[in-house]
């Protein structure tokens, strides 16, 4: 099967450059929706020198599980629905959480939409927090 790969890869080596490019720009892309991604400490230090808002994106359930101090808590799913709840914060920084740092971009993508323009998601999400040893609050 490799060696089909290879063997197709140099046989049709403009197809494969094209389609490496488009993978990159894909990625890059994807990266980039809804903020420069920051560490558990570039968030501490928006939260504390630029009162930076915290956006946490998980359930319900999740977020009374354990959460960053003073985070606003809208599931994903509802972030559209209630943007009017964060309509304070359009010129303030806003870090998006989520468990992993995998799904904060399209929370965050929604509210560049809208006209956020100080976007954050957190690099790792929850889990980069907690491995971290950053405080949670539950609730």
């Amino acid at each position: 099967m490799l060696e089909q790969i290879f063997e197709f890869v140099i046989n049709h080596w403009i197809l494969a450059s094209i389609w490496v490019a488009l993978l990159v720009l894909l990625i890059v892309t994807e990266g980039s929706k809804g903020g420069s991604a920051v560490s558990p400490q570039q968030a501490t230090l928006l939260i504390n020198t630029q009162d930076a808002k915290v956006l946490d994106v998980r359930s319900k359930d999740d977020f009374r599980k354990g959460h960053l101090p003073n985070a606003i808590n809208i599931p994903a799913r509802d972030v559209e629905r209630r943007l009017s709840e964060l309509e304070a914060y359009k010129d303030t920084p806003i870090i998006v959480v989520c468990k992993t740092g995998t799904s904060s971009g399209a929370s965050g993508a929604l509210l560049a939409k809208a006209g956020f323009t100080q976007l954050h998601k957190l690099r790792g999400g929850i889990m980069e927090w907690q491995n971290s040893s950053m405080p949670l609050v539950k609730s």
